[in-house]
């Protein structure tokens, strides 16, 4: 379960993609700009926004995926980031990833033995028979038959896909690992079966996961704290539980708002919905990067990047936090 011990920390993380060679005029994508951020070992910490916030991006630069652009990443106390490829691979095994897209996340070419047998071979796993043993325990974990061993991805169903891709991602009995909207592209029926999957395994190897995802009512079961991101700056961090109920951040309110309601009672209240486009990451704006579109906004909020205001276990970006 969770602990207070931090697995992962990010300081001052900078990710930004240049989109042109020119010297005069370079122009940048600010994918990631600033983010200070502790993932704790056992919790589930779901990072949530918009699409194109730049959650994806900071998912992959927390485990040198992609590398930062500048920051600091720290792994169980040790400095990252700098670490030659060579340092780095010890590591590397401590952290994986679960792709969004089952479909393009597994080699179309390649058996489930191989698939799943590739992480075990490359650090080290020798003989057919230990391997295959190795696939075999994997796949009745994640609920795959042992008959489909040697069966290729197009002959499985998204779930089952998914399931592979989950298999894969905890054959080296990782720490840390980076769910990227792992069920987005599946039913609503097979979704909720890959969740419980996700914390089963979770309870059994005692891991630690970012759950990356844009679909609230999905965080709300599985997460145990959530991160807000807008524009690539985060907005506001806290317990699921107590961000749901009083979400301090406008942006914040504004994401839980538009969840749709379940009783046709509640549908008719009225409420703010947010309008306007979301700004350019080639171009974002000054100060607080929600001023644009936030109704509460003050002259302050377009010339001052608001400080981050920590309120027990709470951190909100905002000059002017609501309910306080």
């Amino acid at each position: 379960m969770k602990s207070s011990k931090v697995l992962l920390e990010a300081k001052q993380l900078v990710k930004e993609f240049p989109l042109n060679k020119s010297k005069k005029n370079p122009q940048v994508v600010h994918a990631v700009t600033d983010v200070n951020l502790k993932i704790y070992e056992g919790e589930t910490l779901a990072l949530v926004g918009e699409s194109g916030c730049g959650k994806s991006t900071l998912g992959r630069v927390l485990i040198r995926l992609l590398p930062p652009t500048s920051g600091e990443l720290i792994f169980e106390g040790e400095n990252i980031e700098n670490m030659s490829q060579t340092e780095f691979a010890h590591k590397r095994r401590q952290m994986q990833i679960v792709f969004q897209d089952p479909y393009a996340s597994l080699n179309p070419r390649m058996t489930v033995k191989q698939i799943i047998g590739e992480p075990l071979t490359t650090y080290g796993m020798k003989g057919k028979e230990k391997v295959e043993e190795a696939v075999l325990a994997l796949m009745k974990q994640v609920g795959i038959p042992a008959e489909f061993i040697n069966r290729y991805p197009h002959q499985f169903s998204g779930g089952q896909r998914q399931r592979i891709g989950i298999a894969r991602a905890i054959a080296l009995h990782p720490k840390l690992i980076i769910c990227d909207e792992p069920v987005s592209a599946l039913d609503v029926s097979i979704q909720s079966q890959v969740l419980n999957l996700l914390k089963d395994l979770q309870a059994e190897y005692d891991l630690t996961y970012l759950f990356i995802s844009h679909d609230l009512s999905v965080v709300k079961f599985i997460a145990d704290r959530v991160c807000v991101m807008f524009l690539g700056m985060i907005c506001e961090i806290g317990n699921t539980d107590e961000i749901y109920e009083q979400p301090m951040h406008p942006y914040t309110k504004f994401l839980l708002d538009a969840i749709p309601k379940a009783d046709p009672k509640l549908r008719s209240e009225e409420k703010e919905l947010l309008t306007g486009e979301i700004p350019s990451p080639v171009n974002p704006p000054s100060g607080c990067r929600f001023h644009t579109r936030c109704p509460y906004a003050k002259e302050i909020c377009s010339k001052k990047a608001p400080e981050a205001a920590v309120m027990g276990d709470r951190q909100v970006y905002c000059h002017f936090p609501l309910n306080h």
